[in-house]
């Protein structure tokens, strides 16, 4: 019979045993190359995990495994596999990537690996925080209770957002969802920025930290994986601005965390799955994009009693403006709190922002604000939704006064009601938004 001693003795000997292997360095080789992925034979290690491949120029590339298929490991190079030979030899260096995070990185602009953009020295960052995040107990999470001012009028009077919310801002391309988004960056109430830009042109990453961030700088950080970088490092990007706004909410901050675009992150997943032999489904997306699209937005919102919250806003860019047949859209929608849309036919009519209100939403907007801005806000929408689905007979001139009452109302109201949604590119405080509508439904307020 085996006494309690002998078992601490072994779990102890077990334990030091696995301590004494990880200090040992195994080297596999690299055996075939397959699109995006290479295979590598003779190591073991777990799906996430970070390797690095010796080069013939002696700078080893950083890979990570993503899957394995019979007796080798698949891993992807995150900055490509130019320069790979057969038989280049692969060592696993960690477990799971951690990045290094601290007050340092405000005001800074890096890429998905943390490598510095802006021309400054690397930053002296020392804390750890892991890329694929932290958990927080849903239980636990903090209620939307707090209004959250973005600085937008028609966002704030109409679908007014809270504190710890995950919106999506749908929009066709270029319609002007940048310099809204540059707008909320700037005028949002929060103490960090945390701006992920992924798979944009490399010409808008530096037109957007130069000219739409603005003062919100130095309490910025953003995060920027061009178009030209690979699958993986798009990934990588996303993630690790999501880990930077984790780490600070667990130090108590409120943060605005702006990611542009979700759809280029579940693209970029979507090649990653399917190099690794995934099968297509719907619109060529692998099953596991949806998964991992509806995981990513879940490390959002508010922490716990201790902790500060994460406020945010998902860019989603919907083919030919369809608003509807778009997986990722969908996904989008029935994950997240809200979705503020973006019309092209009112870009294209120069109102801007063209914030298509009758379409856009906020879930947690009953429980936000005081019964009377939600009136208000509610009849706003019959009103201004009256006036678009009717905008056909109008400008035709076929419409006679007297047939629609609630049509007469909102044709009454229209140059009113146009204020609470022009703005140019001033801050528009909360406060300020519903003293417009208010103005704009005077008899209904009272």
């Amino acid at each position: 019979m085996i006494s309690l001693d002998n078992i601490r003795t072994l779990a102890a000997e077990r334990a030091r045993l696995a301590m004494a292997q990880d200090t040992i360095c195994r080297y596999g080789r690299v055996v075939r190359s397959h699109g995006d992925v290479l295979h590598a034979s003779g190591i073991r290690a777990p799906i996430g995990s970070r390797c690095l491949i010796d080069t013939e120029d002696g700078l080893p590339l950083v890979a990570e495994v993503v899957g394995f298929d019979a007796g080798t490991l698949l891993i992807m190079p995150e900055q490509g596999k130019r320069g790979v030979v057969r038989g280049a030899r692969v060592h696993v260096e960690s477990r799971a990537p951690t990045p290094l995070m601290g007050p340092e990185l405000l005001g800074r602009v890096i890429d998905g690996r943390g490598v510095p953009l802006d021309g400054r020295p690397p930053p002296e960052v020392s804390d750890p925080w892991p890329l694929m995040g932290v958990p927080v107990n849903p239980m636990d999470r903090e209620r939307i209770a707090k209004t959250f001012d973005v600085g937008v009028s028609a966002i704030n009077a109409l679908a007014t957002l809270g504190r710890g919310m995950r919106v999506g801002l749908f929009a066709g391309s270029g319609v002007g969802k940048t310099t809204l988004l540059g707008m909320m960056s700037r005028y949002a109430e929060a103490d960090v920025v945390v701006v992920g830009m992924i798979g944009e042109r490399g010409r808008e990453i530096r037109e957007f930290v130069e000219d739409h961030i603005g003062e919100a700088r130095p309490r910025s950080v953003i995060v920027a994986s061009p178009a030209d970088d690979t699958a993986l490092g798009r990934v990588h990007g996303a993630y690790l601005a999501a880990a930077i706004a984790e780490y600070w909410r667990d130090r108590g901050k409120h943060v605005l965390l702006v990611v542009d675009s979700l759809t280029r992150l579940a693209m970029a997943l979507r090649g990653i799955g399917l190099a690794v032999g995934e099968p297509p489904a719907t619109k060529g997306y692998p099953p596991s994009v949806f998964g991992a699209i509806a995981s990513y937005v879940e490390r959002a919102g508010n922490g716990t009693k201790a902790q500060g919250s994460i406020t945010a806003i998902y860019t989603v860019l919907v083919e030919g403006d369809d608003h509807v047949g778009d997986p990722v859209g969908d996904t989008a929608r029935s994950v997240l709190d809200g979705h503020i849309v973006l019309s092209r036919t009112l870009a294209e009519a120069a109102f801007y922002p063209p914030i298509d209100i009758v379409a856009s939403l906020s879930r947690p907007m009953p429980g936000l604000v005081a019964p009377a801005h939600y009136k208000l806000a509610s009849r706003f929408r019959a009103l201004w939704a009256r006036k678009q689905e009717k905008q056909d007979i109008i400008d035709l001139g076929a419409y006679v006064a007297g047939r629609d009452p609630l049509l007469d109302e909102a044709l009454r109201r229209s140059p009113a009601m146009e204020v609470v949604l022009r703005q140019g590119t001033e801050n528009v405080k909360l406060a300020a938004a519903i003293t417009a509508l208010q103005a704009a439904l005077p008899e209904v307020g009272a």
